[in-house]
């Protein structure tokens, strides 16, 4: 995997193609901010992402492309690295475009995750280092749930039931949000809860 390239050093080093790469950056901004002045959803989304975001991504690799085919840029400049690390990432980088509900960028995760270093002090004591491991999986799985309007009660009595029946070339069934469309409905519940439906 490229290590993280230094964004604010490649804008440093090579400030013109830097706002380049903005300008069109902030194009797709741009787009994201009338779809939601429009609220458009679904299809409508998708199309109108097709008519007018589509042709800015491409431009942007034919930009990076003829930025990689500079005689003068250096493969240690910081903007090579930023170029590079971009590139190798860019069918993941516009999964938006083929699906309404993908978000332009992952800010509303991080968002989302902000709780974990804000909580860091209270994961200090997992006692071994695979009991902290564990603790990040499920932190991992809570955040989705949140996004997806699930209980994640319900969602993790029902996956740990379901998951050593389940195959594993479709496990990705088990995501929450796969999850939620194909099992929420129906979903299994704990014996304790059964007992307490028995008892009411």
């Amino acid at each position: 995997m490229l290590p993280m390239p230094d964004v604010p050093s490649a804008g440093k080093a090579e400030p013109d193609a830097a706002n380049q790469a903005l300008k069109l950056i902030g194009s797709l901004y741009h787009h994201e901010e009338r779809i939601r002045k429009k609220e458009l959803t679904g299809q409508a989304k998708l199309k109108y992402r097709t008519q007018h975001s589509e042709q800015v991504v491409k431009a942007f690799w034919q930009w990076c492309e003829s930025q990689c085919r500079r005689h003068d840029l250096l493969p240690t400049n910081s903007l090579s690295k930023a170029l590079k690390y971009a590139m190798a990432r860019a069918e993941s980088l516009q999964v938006f475009l083929s699906d309404p509900d993908v978000p332009i960028d992952t800010n509303h995760l991080e968002r989302a995750l902000r709780f974990i270093p804000m909580g860091r002090k209270n994961w200090l004591f997992c006692w071994t280092e695979i009991g902290a491991e564990r603790v990040a999986i499920i932190q991992s799985l809570m955040t989705p749930c949140k996004l997806q309007g699930i209980n994640p009660y319900t969602y993790r009595v029902d996956v740990l039931q379901r998951v050593s029946q389940h195959p594993a070339k479709d496990v990705i069934e088990l995501t929450p949000r796969i999850w939620k469309k194909k099992f929420a409905d129906d979903s299994l519940t704990s014996d304790l809860e059964r007992v307490k439906n028995d008892i009411k």
